[in-house]
């Protein structure tokens, strides 16, 4: 089959590879959509460890059933599917807990780290796992249904973070995972959403998007006193650090009231600051989130329904092979461009 294959760093290649294995418990997919993801370009380069080649990078995906594996039961060639991106064991204690996103024997689609190499879906077929499978409703696009999975990350952490009528949100970063955290936010019941960027077009987007008020440090002054004159003097009740950087974080967890939650959604940075004392003393709930835990069905629904929105998110759908010149545009940083699907059967 023909894959877009990272054969050295920032070199990749439209290479014939041999065509994956199909196991007893897995299904063979042909691939009909795949996003480029800001992991895939920060593998690109080799900056994170994590995208080792020769390696098929892509984890976000969708397509079509090719095969399936003796012992599949439930889905047949023909069907119309996607798939987490974490290939967990569903037996260890994580796992039986239901945090297969913490899973001891946790693999990611299209990374290879040194414990093991997992090729992806920028090819024209993947195999992956059965238990990982979600059958597609007819409504759905392929390319809406490529960015389930980063769906499935904002939806992940709005619900591990605490939510009343009438609470405020600050969400800090609005890229794809901060918009798409926004929509969220506001469907789990947050009545006031403030978007915070440094780039005026991302907040306008944001706002078209459900943002009910939109910040940008760089124009607007001080981030705390702009959400305290929108929450009687208090501070927001949750703020969804969507960056991970350093400057973010702090911004975050000046924003919140007294008693309030900060869910850690990005981590461009491996290490941040910490105001401890503020922390401490105002008893802040400091909250990590990784990838999804079974959100997956709930995020189909919601992107079948139109109440979470990837039209304004999604800057381009072009075919796999051209991949190689997309990365290389992604990675200098093309203005303007969010999320890019690669369509290796366009």
């Amino acid at each position: 089959m023909k894959a877009l294959l990272l054969t050295e760093y920032k070199t990749m290649s439209w290479v014939d590879v041999a065509d994956p294995a199909c196991g007893p418990d897995d299904v063979l997919i042909e691939v009909r959509a795949c996003g480029i993801c800001g992991s895939d370009i920060h593998g690109y380069d080799g900056s994170t460890g994590r995208r080792i080649p020769p390696l098929v990078m892509g984890h976000e995906a969708a397509g079509v059933i090719a095969s399936v594996g003796a012992n599949v039961r439930g889905f047949a060639p023909g069907d119309r599917v996607t798939f987490d991106s974490t290939v967990f064991c569903g037996e260890c204690v994580h796992c039986r807990r239901g945090d297969v996103n913490l899973c001891d024997n946790r693999q990611v689609l299209g990374v290879s780290c040194g414990d093991y190499r997992r090729h992806g879906a920028f090819a024209e077929f993947v195999a992956v796992p059965a238990r990982i499978l979600h059958a597609l409703p007819a409504e759905l696009g392929f390319n809406e249904a490529a960015m389930i999975e980063a769906v499935s990350v904002a939806v992940h952490a709005v619900r591990l973070t605490p939510v009343a009528s009438g609470d405020t949100a600050v969400v800090v970063g609005t890229g794809m995972i901060g918009l798409l955290t926004l929509q969220a936010a506001r469907i789990a019941g947050f009545a006031q959403v403030i978007a915070v960027d440094t780039e005026d077009s991302r907040l306008a987007v944001a706002r078209e998007l459900g943002a009910t008020r939109s910040f940008n440090p760089n124009t607007d002054g001080d981030l705390t006193d702009f959400v305290k004159s929108l929450t009687d003097g208090q501070g927001a009740d949750a703020a969804f650090e969507c960056v991970g950087l350093n400057a973010t974080v702090l911004s975050a967890i000046h924003a919140v009231r007294k008693g309030g939650t900060v869910t850690l959604v990005g981590n461009l940075s491996p290490m941040t600051e910490l105001p401890l004392q503020i922390v401490v003393t105002r008893q802040l709930r400091l909250q990590g989130s990784c990838a999804s835990a079974g959100e997956i069905p709930r995020c189909i629904e919601l992107l079948a329904s139109g109440q979470i929105r990837v039209d304004r998110i999604i800057s381009a759908v072009v075919p796999l092979e051209q991949g190689s010149e997309w990365f290389a545009k992604l990675y200098s940083g093309l203005p303007g461009v969010m999320k890019v699907i690669l369509a290796p059967h366009s």
